[in-house]
């Protein structure tokens, strides 16, 4: 796939894009235009939003999955668009037209290893990811293969659109807890996605839906879209919870909560995770911690009270349903849309999430 800063060469198409070097060394210039290839669909980025794995690049917390971990390379990979062009292969199957309206699947499958073929894309050895391993969408245009292409539900916009991604991940984690009608669900981390988890409990069935984290804003617009409790254990907060462990004990007459999951990469929010489940509970790791991280379990107590724990990675075959709940109402991304940038002031985007300035939840750029 060509790269964002290959040479602008006399009759060329350039558009504007903010192109990614090095920790907080990102440039907002002119780059060649992405060439449309047989397989392929080109994309007029609509809107592109800001995940904390782009401030984890940007900042250097987090290194790119190129060859060198760094760039060039143009970051984002929540977006949704109008297509422009198509390639023959797309073109000939009638799958897409200039002037639809879609979102992309960022990480975009080889669809023939053997991986793929037993039906696991998201552990696909051979996989390519726009905004992380090849151009993304903070930029005017941007190409994917067709088989990352999603038409997006004339009922959504392009804003709500662009939340599709981390939707489609929370509908594979939220599925793997198997909720099941009554169940008492602890969502741990009130981001963006833990909200979406929230609302997807809910809609599974669930009796009783428990948020846990930090920061009172985002709290508050959990029990707006479904938690029934919210809990935090920094002082001084509305939902202040000195013992959020015994509250739930309890909240359960004893019997602990069937079902947790975690929305945030915090070590001591997966390890109560483990201690707020009953019997045969199950528990589902989302957040990403870090690498050198170490989780602690009392594993005699898991085994004897016969837990399920598993781990959530990417949105392998849920981005219909995705789309779906977008479509009906089912999950509500408008309250999650907190802040909005042009693409020249990415850069300052990207700090004011970091900074937690106007009480962000989910920023968006519009190229």
């Amino acid at each position: 796939m060509r790269r964002a800063t290959s040479p602008i060469s006399m009759g060329v198409s350039i558009m504007k894009a903010q192109v990614f070097y090095e920790p907080e060394k990102m440039e907002y210039t002119d780059v060649a235009d992405p060439v449309c290839g047989s397989a392929d669909v080109i994309v007029r980025v609509k809107a592109c939003g800001i995940c904390g794995s782009d401030i984890g690049y940007y900042y250097g917390m987090s290194r790119l999955e190129t060859p060198t971990g760094k760039g060039p390379c143009i970051l984002g990979h929540e977006f949704s668009g109008e297509v422009v062009e198509v390639g023959e292969m797309p073109k000939e199957l009638g799958l897409f037209k200039p002037g639809d309206r879609v979102v992309l699947d960022p990480v975009q499958y080889c669809n023939a290893c053997e991986i793929c073929k037993k039906g696991q894309p998201n552990l696909c050895e051979t996989k390519t990811v726009l905004g992380v391993s090849t151009d993304g969408g903070f930029a005017a245009l941007c190409r994917s293969s067709y088989t990352g292409v999603h038409k997006l539900p004339d009922n959504v916009s392009y804003d709500h659109g662009a939340l599709t991604e981390p939707l489609a991940c929370a509908t594979y984690a939220t599925g793997k807890l198997g909720v099941e009608p009554g169940d008492t669900v602890v969502v741990y981390g009130p981001g963006a996605i833990g909200l979406m988890m929230v609302q997807l409990a809910k809609a599974r069935g669930a009796g009783t839906v428990i948020l846990v984290g930090t920061r009172d804003y985002r709290l508050a617009v959990g029990r707006r879209l479904g938690a029934d409790v919210a809990l935090s254990a920094e002082q001084g907060s509305e939902y202040h919870c000195a013992d959020v462990v015994g509250f739930i004990k309890d909240q359960t007459g004893g019997k602990m909560a069937d079902r947790a999951i975690t929305a945030t990469s915090a070590l001591a929010a997966m390890e109560q995770a483990l201690e707020v489940t009953g019997r045969r509970a199950t528990i589902v790791y989302f957040g990403l911690p870090g690498d050198k991280d170490r989780l602690s379990v009392p594993v005699l107590n898991q085994i004897l009270w016969d837990k399920q724990i598993r781990f959530s990675w990417l949105a392998p075959q849920t981005w219909p349903a995705a789309l779906r709940a977008l479509s009906t109402g089912l999950v509500d991304v408008a309250p999650l849309v907190t802040h909005e940038y042009a693409l020249p002031d990415l850069i300052q985007g990207l700090g004011d999430v970091r900074g937690r300035v106007g009480d962000p939840i989910r920023a968006v750029v519009r190229p």
